[in-house]
């Protein structure tokens, strides 16, 4: 059994990178530098969505595993998917609830950039000020480096490619997403066969609760935090309150060797903002005939991981 189980975490860890290369390739690839330049231009747009995503998210997830008095490894889990925005998913339920999808393609990759070099850091400023009653620390230098190599290497790269080849960056991203979306389903199925007790103890359990409470938050304080017409808000409200699922997932296969319990947690935090979001964004588009402000050149689908 314990073979086994060694077996299923190597393979974890395996699909894990995969995915993550694939995703960031594809991020890339349906990237391209005008449309980063058109956004960035927006100086206090961007200035507002990065104080919500890398201060105020953090804060929020404190803040609720604080309030929800969680157990010491679903309060890290908390705290560590708060730290780490960027989810590519969140361009889908932009598409769903017709916002600028220009705006959310963009804020998504370039949250995630910045979250490779903030996430660790983040998360180990609120866990020691947080007082759990024991040393957590996490590798503030390796993470770096992993997600560094994992995320914005690949994407830089799939932006170089799209900027001089296009044609062959849109025929290189149909392979990356048929590579991203099967490959985030069997991360999901590796950690809920290596975290099921867990995840079914979760049932019922506040975990559960504090994720849906620090997703609405996150989804209000996307809409109202933000600045421009209602397309752009409505792309940052789907953009910020859900994880980066990969290097959400690598921070505990790398600070905490994938226990079972901290895995149980993140991964049950990941699949209820999910849950709650998809719906909101869809209510949240009924009354739109059209996406608003959305240029021609946003990509088609989002990276899914």
């Amino acid at each position: 059994m314990e073979i086994v189980q060694v077996l299923m975490g190597a393979l974890f860890n395996v699909v894990l990178v995969v995915v993550l290369i694939a995703a960031m390739l594809s991020a890339g690839f349906s990237t391209t530098i005008a449309m980063l330049g058109q956004v960035l231009r927006r100086f206090w747009l961007v200035l507002l969505v990065f104080v919500a995503a890398l201060v105020i998210r953090p804060l929020v997830g404190w803040g609720v595993a604080a309030l929800f008095g969680l157990s010491v490894p679903a309060f890290i889990a908390l705290v560590m998917a708060a730290s780490v925005p960027g989810a590519p998913l969140g361009v889908i339920f932009a598409m769903k609830a017709k916002a600028d999808i220009s705006v959310a393609a963009t804020f998504q990759v370039l949250l995630a950039l910045v979250a490779a070099f903030t996430f660790a850091p983040t998360a180990n400023l609120i866990l020691s000020a947080a007082d759990l009653g024991q040393e957590i620390s996490l590798p503030v230098a390796d993470m770096v480096k992993t997600i560094v190599v994992l995320q914005v290497i690949p994407f830089v790269v799939g932006l170089l490619v799209r900027h001089f080849n296009e044609e062959a960056a849109l025929d290189w991203n149909e392979t990356c997403k048929k590579i991203t979306g099967p490959g985030l389903l069997v991360i999901i199925a590796l950690g809920l066969l290596g975290s099921w007790q867990m995840i079914i103890d979760l049932i019922g359990d506040r975990v559960i609760l504090a994720a849906i409470v620090f997703t609405v938050v996150m989804i209000l304080v996307g809409y109202f935090f933000s600045k421009g017409d209602k397309g752009t808000r409505k792309a940052t409200a789907m953009i910020l309150p859900n994880a980066n699922a990969g290097p959400a997932l690598a921070g505990v296969a790398i600070a905490f060797n994938n226990d079972p319990e901290i895995l149980g947690a993140m991964i049950a935090i990941i699949l209820m903002g999910i849950m709650i979001t998809a719906p909101i964004g869809t209510w949240l588009g009924r009354d739109d005939g059209a996406q608003e402000d959305a240029p021609a050149e946003a990509p088609a689908e989002a990276p899914a991981a």
